[in-house]
């Protein structure tokens, strides 16, 4: 049979996990958008997330059109939910992103774009994308993450 354990021993486990939990929970709502994650991610240690931090609010700003779907700071993962263009209804369009590398590269990520088109009957079916697509959203988020940079080295 298992010792009891003494209140105090409990409270002190209690505390350290809590300690443990927010700083966590934190940077989890930092991931979500908004000006918080943007003094978060750039105002936090260089290996308070996993990948670059200027990648990373590149990332967020330039799908801000999109609504979001998962965010992961540590992994280096963006999804972003189905948008659908208003003016062309008949179709919508999905992104994850996969931030590389802790350094801002051109080959730090990786974007892949998934397309459906309405079937009419309310539902969607997959479509091709562009290749060329990707490869846009890829440079306007380097392009985006090299003006923070450079915002950055000014102030």
């Amino acid at each position: 049979m298992e010792p009891m354990k003494m209140p105090s021993e409990r409270a002190w486990f209690t505390r350290g996990v809590k300690i443990a939990v927010l700083p966590l929970c934190l940077l989890s709502l930092a991931a979500c958008g908004g000006r918080a994650s943007h003094t978060l991610a750039h105002s936090a240690p260089a290996g308070a997330i996993g990948v670059n931090g200027y990648l990373w609010r590149a990332t967020l700003d330039t799908l801000a059109f999109m609504p979001l779907q998962s965010a992961d700071p540590y992994g280096g993962v963006v999804i972003t939910d189905w948008y659908v263009n208003p003016e062309k209804p008949g179709e919508r369009f999905k992104a994850t992103v996969y931030i590389l590398d802790s350094r801002l590269r051109a080959d730090g990520l990786t974007v892949t774009v998934f397309k459906q088109i309405s079937d009419g009957a309310g539902g969607w079916v997959a479509a091709p994308t562009a290749d060329q697509t990707s490869t846009d959203i890829e440079n306007a988020i380097l392009t985006r993450a090299r003006q923070l940079r450079l915002s950055n080295l000014r102030s």
